[in-house]
């Protein structure tokens, strides 16, 4: 059989490979030291780098801009014949590249050592790039998965979440104990695979009546993935393993996270029926069709839209005057200018600000309460796991309570913040154990939050400027961190260590931290039910859309 490479599966399995190497900023810890030395660097200056890190992978409204103007909404403009989201993957490349090689060149003294506003310079374009190959791999696939936005985000920002220990794994098989070598990897991989790659990941129009089940298969192949790593991680910090142990492990890795394919392949050889249209292109239609409800009422589930009754829909359709095409398109300064934003971007300082205040700080915190150092870097290496699986879960979840239930996806922003309140509660309670329970919540609550944000702002706002609007509320991510990293946890610290040296031992060194950490949280939690209260009858009409397009069908 002949396969054929122009389908929304290959694009989809393209744009999973480049996630795979797009997470290098979660491997500084593996290199710093040796930047740090090279470059004579005391711990505030590498500190002072690590900001521009966090800066550049989170101030990604550039990228959205570009793909906005890359991959054309509509498909009859002019650019829609050459543009596509190549464009926006080799502005990432080049970035990528120029940042790291020159972070590589300073390190061994290639070319003078920069001046510390170099390096961060370096450093900016190295993490900027991330926001492009983001973009580019997630708006892709909301357009390409209208329907199950949330899965689609979720396997996207899931596999970004394991690079980084897909990077680790490689760094210590074939370069081990070379971080210099390893930097020029970073110039390298995340430049030649994107280039590849992104003439595969293109947008389509089709809806395919199965492809719920492929989406299926290869979200089971992510949760494979996360705990084959998740075994490699805990069974690296048990036995010292051989180089003959270690290649091995990594086929096997590459052979699973190449599975995808696989499947891919398998849809065309299935030949599943192929509906032109996809749903949202066709909303308009449905609701001035809503007599169609009572021709297929009998064939649905009544368990999976009970709480559609025939007058709330006729209530729906007779107040909600907008044109949805304007109304649910808005572009970045619209949407700035509504409520729902700044609620989002509230939510997300408190959820987001504090998760990467929590994992910036764990190996810290766990020698102020007494763990070995085996057990901290034990937890600090498993973060990357508990956040895959908070970024995939969410969004499977969320796509399957909407189409099931009818549950409003914000309704689990809800839900996962307040469990991340519960988490940083349990940390701050300084019990025994409570390091591992509480690390696991706030991670997998962390993660959440990174797959169900775009996938709001997408539904709320609309797909066609979704790259610029929610990497302008990612934003939020670096301020909300910055805020209880530097003004919370890190005064809070100095001022508890003040009479003890530098260091502080204890529960009362990041108690007060983390209640107050708890209580922003529970805070965005609450903000967040105002949304939910405030997009209800939204939602309540996608999903009256989605069921009139199954019948109609």
């Amino acid at each position: 059989m002949k396969y054929k490479l122009n389908n929304k599966w290959i694009s989809t399995v393209g744009s999973i490979w480049i996630q795979c190497t797009s997470g290098s900023l979660y491997t500084f810890s593996i290199y710093s030291p040796t930047l740090k030395s090279t470059q004579n660097y005391d711990q505030s200056t590498l500190d002072t780098v690590s900001v521009f890190k966090d800066i550049g992978a989170n101030c990604g409204v550039l990228s959205g801009i570009l793909y906005t103007f890359a991959v054309p909404y509509n498909r009859h403009s002019r650019l829609a014949s050459f543009g596509g989201p190549w464009l926006v993957h080799v502005a990432g490349a080049i970035q990528s590249f120029t940042g790291y090689f020159l972070i590589w060149a300073a390190v061994i003294g290639l070319i003078p050592r920069p001046p510390v506003v170099g390096m961060c310079l370096f450093m900016l374009l190295a993490a900027h790039a991330q926001s492009f190959f983001n973009t580019a791999n997630v708006v892709t696939a909301v357009r390409n998965f209208p329907d199950y936005s949330g899965t689609a985000v979720g396997l996207m920002k899931g596999f970004l979440g394991l690079s980084g220990a897909i990077l680790i794994q490689v760094y210590q098989t074939i370069f081990n104990n070379k971080p210099t070598s390893y930097l020029l990897m970073l110039a390298l991989l995340p430049t030649i695979n994107p280039f590849l790659l992104m003439w595969f990941v293109r947008t389509y129009d089709t809806n395919e009546q199965d492809e719920k089940k492929l989406l299926n298969a290869i979200s089971l192949v992510s949760l494979l993935v996360g705990a084959y790593l998740m075994a490699i991680i805990i069974l690296e910090h048990i036995v010292h393993l051989q180089l003959v142990v270690r290649v091995l492990i990594l086929f096997v890795l590459l052979v699973l996270v190449a599975s995808p394919l696989c499947i891919a392949l398998r849809a065309q050889e299935r030949g599943f029926p192929v509906i032109q249209q996809s749903l949202f292109s066709e909303g308009d239609k449905l609701l001035d069709e809503p007599q169609q409800l009572d021709a297929g009422t009998a064939a649905q589930d009544p368990a999976c839209y009970h709480h559609f009754s025939t007058d709330a829909d006729q209530e729906i359709n007779a107040n909600d005057t907008r044109n949805p095409e304007e109304e649910e398109n808005l572009n970045l300064l619209q949407a700035m200018c509504t409520v729902n934003f700044w609620i989002l971007f509230f939510a997300m300082a408190c959820g987001m600000g504090s998760g990467l205040a929590t994992v910036n700080n764990l190996g810290q915190i766990g020698e102020s309460l007494g763990y070995l150092s085996f057990e901290t870097n034990t937890l600090v290496s498993l973060w990357s796991i508990w956040n895959f699986l908070g970024r995939f879960g969410a969004g499977y979840v969320s796509d399957y309570f909407l189409h099931v239930r009818g549950c409003a996806r914000p309704l689990f922003m809800v839900l996962t913040l307040a469990t991340m309140s519960v988490g940083h509660a349990v940390i701050a309670s300084g019990l025994p154990g409570a390091m591992y329970a509480g690390s696991i919540l706030v991670g997998v609550c962390y993660g959440s939050q990174w797959s169900l944000m775009p996938t709001i702002a997408s539904e709320i706002f609309g797909v066609r400027h979704m790259g610029t609007i929610f990497n302008g509320i990612t934003i939020a991510s670096p301020v909300g961190s910055y805020i209880f990293s530097v003004k919370v946890v890190g005064y809070i610290y100095d001022m508890e260590a003040s009479g003890e040296g530098n260091s502080c031992t204890g529960t009362h060194c990041f108690m007060l931290s983390y209640l107050i950490m708890a209580s922003a949280t529970l805070l965005g939690s609450l903000a967040a039910l105002c949304l939910f209260f405030q997009t209800k009858s939204f939602y309540n009409q996608v999903i009256l859309r989605r069921l009139l397009h199954y019948m109609r069908e």
